[in-house]
């Protein structure tokens, strides 16, 4: 008798393991899942390598220099975010971390969404030298998600459909301060020869790089192209 309650007993506590395991490794998987997720995010910023970027064709660079380039970008749906301030890099830090949350999953669907590149910053200057720009920083929304992309909680962080647009673009390398922004700004107005097909009330900034990758950057300036003179 004494065995056989040995033997049940035994038993018992076995399935108990057993269940207790099975329930531990798939808690373990759940958050290994999970942390793989945010790491393939995390990886892909950090990298930027095999990011998702909007779709856009070379067109006509007949209106400027060689190192100016002419793009028609489709139509497009962006999760952006709204800061004001006089510093672009300020500004940027506040809405990529934002954006961040977002992707990583501060939706409505708790859904985890890949990092794409750039992190473009639409700005807006202020109406006076001392008055506070508009900062616009988006992220372009993956394909896989663009018919339909997770709503954002945070009321600061709002889905943009941005429409086709043509734009002139010019690339530099290295850690671009708020100076080599203006400055390849200025060049880049100064290289096009018909200014009156530069819209003159806002312009983009477009970073492909996280602050990790120490070379091979690519930064880019936008200045978007009237629509009745394109």
């Amino acid at each position: 008798m004494n065995i056989l309650n040995k033997s049940i007993k035994s038993s018992v506590l076995f399935k108990f393991e057993t269940i207790n395991h099975l329930q531990a490794s798939e808690k373990y998987l759940e958050i290994n899942n999970k942390m793989t997720s945010i790491l393939k995010t995390v990886g892909s910023a950090v990298t930027g390598k095999f990011l998702e970027k909007p779709k856009y064709e070379k067109t006509s660079s007949s209106s400027s220099d060689d190192d100016v380039e002419e793009r028609h970008y489709e139509a497009a749906k962006w999760v952006s975010t709204k800061t004001m301030g006089m510093n672009r890099e300020e500004a940027v830090s506040a809405g990529f971390q934002r954006l961040f949350k977002y992707i990583t999953g501060t939706n409505e669907n708790n859904q985890k969404i890949d990092m794409t590149a750039p992190v473009s910053t639409k700005i807006l200057p202020g109406a006076g030298p001392n008055c506070e720009n508009t900062f616009t920083t988006s992220f372009y929304i993956p394909p896989e998600h663009q018919d339909n992309p997770p709503k954002p909680t945070n009321p600061d962080v709002f889905i943009e459909d941005r429409p086709a647009m043509d734009v002139y673009v010019k690339s530099f390398g290295g850690f671009a301060k708020e100076q080599d922004w203006l400055s390849e700004a200025q060049k880049m107005t100064e290289q096009i020869k018909d200014k009156t097909t530069i819209n003159q009330d806002y312009w983009f900034t477009a970073g492909y790089n996280s602050p990790f990758q120490l070379f091979a950057r690519t930064n880019e300036v936008w200045l978007i192209k009237n629509k009745d003179k394109e």
